[in-house]
């Protein structure tokens, strides 16, 4: 039998883009520990540190902020900043220390982020964001990303948004857009009230996909279910995904099989026994178990015994905060 010609040969099937599935940086929540969880539960999830400020990294401890261990990758930084020399230097540092991904926030509503004149009030200046992604992907070879939100305060047009994101790209040379499909309101409701109004658009990244075909463009959101993620990637690059990633860490087991054609589910078990290992290494060396046990109270959520597992490491962990064996116990009660 010959070989078909290149006529009649089947098209290649196009590589998942990088952004296909990522974890959203969440203060709190995606540090190192969260992290490695995650890679154990997904091989192909993009990972995000929690934001980092220039200054931290500038004049803070280095080590405490970036470190992490290999087999996190691809993992990358997010950085909150709005001086583009210093956004500069930070992303170098970070990218020193290996990390695949310089990421700039620009959607945080926080006062403290306001005062410090970055985060979300930023979409309110695109000429100066796109000066820092400029700077940024000066100083290092990792691709440098945006996430923000598609406005602030009185911003309510898709066209508002384009303009911003226009600038970004064209101007600063952003080529990657993570897009939190909620305004930010920055006078009068809390961060907290933030995570839920105004309403989410996501109208607005699908529709700067069909027109900037070009970016690659990644859809946040109020996306807690896979089929909804199935769904968007039919018409965005990649889907971030934020609270259900932690109030429900399990569903990250289900993620290389229903999003990428070569993934298979996860054993949630083995998962936890690798993270098991892991927190016992910690330990060793000064970390006390309440911060270790955070990310694994969901793992087996709607699963048999994954309340009395969740109370054990809920009550026993302050109790015994250097014994790993009350991730032990925790597994029998699961048994």
């Amino acid at each position: 039998m010959t070989d078909p010609s290149p006529s009649t040969a089947p098209a290649p099937t196009p590589s998942p883009s990088p952004w296909r599935f990522c974890i959203a940086p969440m203060l709190d929540w995606t540090d190192r520990h969260y992290r490695l969880l995650a890679r154990q539960l997904s091989r192909h999830a993009r990972l995000y540190t929690e934001m980092v400020t220039t200054g931290a990294l500038l004049h803070g401890d280095v080590e405490r902020h970036l470190r992490f261990d290999e087999s996190e990758h691809p993992v990358a930084l997010q950085l909150g900043g709005s001086d583009p020399q210093a956004l500069a230097e930070a992303a170098r540092i970070g990218a020193d220390w290996g990390y695949d991904e310089i990421n700039l926030n620009v959607g945080c509503p926080s006062d403290r982020v306001q005062n410090g004149a970055f985060g979300a009030c930023l979409m309110a200046q695109p000429a100066l964001v796109a000066e820092c992604v400029t700077a940024m992907r000066e100083a290092v070879d990792v691709p440098v990303t945006v996430k923000s939100r598609i406005g602030i305060d009185h911003q309510e047009t898709y066209d508002e948004f384009r303009e911003f994101v226009d600038i970004v790209a064209d101007q600063g040379g952003a080529e990657v857009f993570i897009v939190h499909s909620r305004k930010a309101w920055l006078k009068g409701l809390s961060p907290k009230q933030n995570r839920d109004v105004p309403p989410l658009r996501p109208e607005f990244a699908t529709r700067l996909k069909r027109e900037r075909p070009d970016l690659t463009v990644v859809l946040n959101g109020g996306l807690t279910e896979i089929e909804a993620m199935r769904a968007a990637l039919a018409e965005v690059d990649g889907v971030m995904v934020g609270r259900a990633a932690y109030q429900n860490v399990g569903l990250l087991a289900d993620i290389d099989a229903a999003l990428f054609d070569d993934g298979k589910t996860a054993d949630r078990l083995a998962a936890l026994l690798a993270y098991r290992d892991y927190a016992a290494a910690e330990i060793a060396r000064g970390t006390r178990l309440p911060t270790l046990i955070k990310p694994i109270l969901t793992l087996f959520q709607g699963r048999p015994g994954a309340r009395a597992y969740r109370r054990h490491l809920s009550e026993q962990s302050p109790r015994r905060a250097d014994d790993p064996n009350v991730i032990d116990e925790a597994i029998e009660l699961l048994r």
